[in-house]
């Protein structure tokens, strides 16, 4: 080969490489790179969440208005969501639309798929949304029987080079446009059971009827909208919602397209908003700086906190550990954190001062509030607070509190990794 013939060749490969390069460049930074946050300075209230200025803010500011004339029912664990799931989906005349994000093979994965089938090839218009990382069996049969049936099957961010790290995390199912079910609980073995069984999960969902149910709905559309390019309405989606009960609620969704800390400020606004207790259940507990700065404040104003997070019974051992080793300011600040014992403890519920509430998927970490698509339903409610507060009361009592002392004295091989994985806490 002649000396220009090699220089051609040389200067191609260098054209590839170049190209190859940039290319992964901007791969790594549409997907990995730290989001920069929008909210980044404390937030200061001078009103409680029982305030009228309290609901408005979170009414007109973060998204959908809180409605009155809801009926909420709380559900915890496999054994006693996923029969009233699947009795809705029986009772379906019209309309089915269901967004999940992990699904695995198995007697659950199943049921679900026999019953939306089954309803599918009765006419009902089954629309299914599986997000594509948190299925293991998008080929196989079960996804097979879901289309042969007539069901709509969509996949989230599906083979999405630029964005494959954009993930639907939501979990929602709303049948007829009437009933809605939102929550942690995903189609699995693993969240069938009681919640004390080890192997198995400790999960809250909810079942809500009432005009929250289209918020709830339109969260559906929102992703649905993205994947299928198609609209779905009419009575068959949103029928006309009279009041059911008196429960006033909200369905909030936050997106990383949204280009806002949605669900981020929903949670610095609550916090902010506390004048006497925050208790927590959440099962990757990862938060910023700043939101560890107003938790702090809210001790400064003899706020109660306590937290409750998975023991070493988790699915993510090294978000544990990003997560514990963040503790220490707040364990001398006097929060209190608690390890659920029995389980994998999976809940993901939220009280403030006796009468607010958020439950749904969201996380208190970046991945859930800077990356996924979540979906939590917000309640001002004092009965369903206290309700929510005797749940919290029995996951503490198996629990085990880890004090300052505790959390000191943990493995030294904990806390280099602790450490060591915060450089990659934007992705927890």
């Amino acid at each position: 080969m002649s000396s220009k013939n090699q220089s051609g060749a040389g200067n191609g490969v260098l054209v590839g490489t170049a190209v190859l390069s940039g290319l992964a460049a901007v791969i790594i930074a549409k997907n990995f790179l730290d989001k920069e946050k929008a909210v980044q300075h404390r937030i200061s209230t001078d009103y409680g969440v029982g305030d009228g200025a309290f609901r408005r803010t979170m009414s007109q500011l973060l998204g959908p208005p809180l409605l009155d004339g809801n009926k909420i029912e709380a559900l915890q664990n496999g054994n006693a969501i996923f029969p009233a799931m699947l009795t809705a989906i029986a009772s379906a005349q019209h309309s089915i639309t269901f967004e999940n994000f992990v699904f695995t093979e198995g007697y659950i994965a199943e049921l679900f798929v026999n019953a939306l089938a089954e309803r599918a090839q009765h006419g009902v218009k089954v629309h299914f949304l599986q997000d594509a990382l948190g299925c293991d069996c998008l080929h196989g049969p079960l996804f097979r029987t879901l289309k042969r049936s007539g069901v709509e099957v969509e996949i989230f961010r599906y083979l999405h080079l630029f964005q494959f790290n954009h993930r639907t995390h939501r979990k929602l199912l709303v049948v007829d446009g009437r009933v809605g079910f939102i929550g942690g609980v995903c189609i699995s073995d693993d969240w069938d059971g009681d919640g004390h069984t080890a192997g198995h999960w400790r999960d809250s969902h909810y079942r809500v009827e009432g005009p929250a149910v289209a918020q709830m709905q339109q969260a559906f559309m929102d992703n649905w909208i993205r994947t299928r390019s198609a609209i779905l309405h009419g009575d068959a989606y949103f029928p006309e919602l009279p009041p059911v009960g008196d429960t006033l609620c909200q369905v909030f969704r936050s997106s990383s397209s949204d280009g806002a800390d949605s669900a981020r400020l929903m949670f610095l606004f609550s916090i902010a908003a506390a004048r006497d207790s925050i208790l927590i259940a959440n099962p990757y507990f990862i938060p910023d700086a700043l939101t560890i700065q107003m938790l702090l404040e809210a001790r400064q104003r003899n706020v109660d906190i306590q937290i409750i997070v998975p023991c070493e019974k988790i699915d993510q051992r090294l978000v544990r550990m990003v997560g514990r080793s963040c503790w220490g300011p707040l364990l001398e600040a006097g929060v209190r954190f608690f390890e659920y014992q029995s389980a994998l403890l999976h809940c993901k519920y939220f009280i403030v001062d006796h009468q607010w509430v958020s439950v749904g998927s969201s996380n208190l970490d970046d991945r859930s509030l800077c990356l996924n698509e979540e979906a939590n339903l917000n309640v001002l409610d004092q009965t369903f607070a206290a309700q929510q507060a005797e749940v919290f009361a029995a996951d503490k009592r198996d629990s085990r509190e880890i004090t300052l002392h505790d959390w000191r004295h943990r493995p030294w091989s904990e806390k280099i990794l602790g450490h060591a994985g915060s450089v990659f806490r934007s992705q927890m």
